[in-house]
């Protein structure tokens, strides 16, 4: 469990990273999930958003990966984790978005905020499914040699 929080962190990093670059560049500056956060608390401030933002995809998405990495489909950690991001997005898309007034799948936000989402979690997704294959390497049979007798 330890290891999917890790890994959910790393992911999370890596996924803020790319949320600070798209209003850097001017994407959609009205849709920032940090501040939606920020607002559902009513905090007075972006870093209570910036802290649960991280507690979601650290605790909840890390552990709740390496909790179900067993039963999700794929080969490997990787597209597990492309699979696990998927259902997050669904997740927030039929939960968030209304709860924060953005409406079913964010369309009060346009038609481009669920796409901009969907690749933003197939993103997360994939770090965090490999970071976690690093951390918890599958066997590797086809690298076993047998003995011939």
């Amino acid at each position: 469990m330890t290891k999917g929080m890790v890994t959910g962190f790393v992911a999370t990093v890596v996924l803020s990273i790319l949320m600070v670059m798209k209003s850097m560049m001017g994407l959609m500056p009205e849709f920032d999930i940090v501040a939606m956060l920020t607002g559902m608390m009513a905090a007075p401030s972006p870093i209570a958003g910036w802290l649960v933002h991280f507690a979601i995809g650290a605790i909840l998405w890390g552990g709740l990966f390496a909790w179900l990495d067993p039963h999700l489909p794929g080969n490997s950690h990787w597209l597990k984790g492309i699979f696990f991001g998927i259902g997050a997005w669904i997740l927030m898309m039929v939960l968030l978005m209304p709860m924060a007034g953005a409406g079913f799948f964010g369309i009060n936000f346009g038609a481009m905020a669920p796409f901009m989402t969907f690749v933003l979690h197939i993103i997360f997704g994939a770090v965090l499914g490999g970071v976690y294959g690093l951390e918890r390497p599958e066997p590797a049979p086809h690298l076993q040699f047998s003995r011939r007798t």
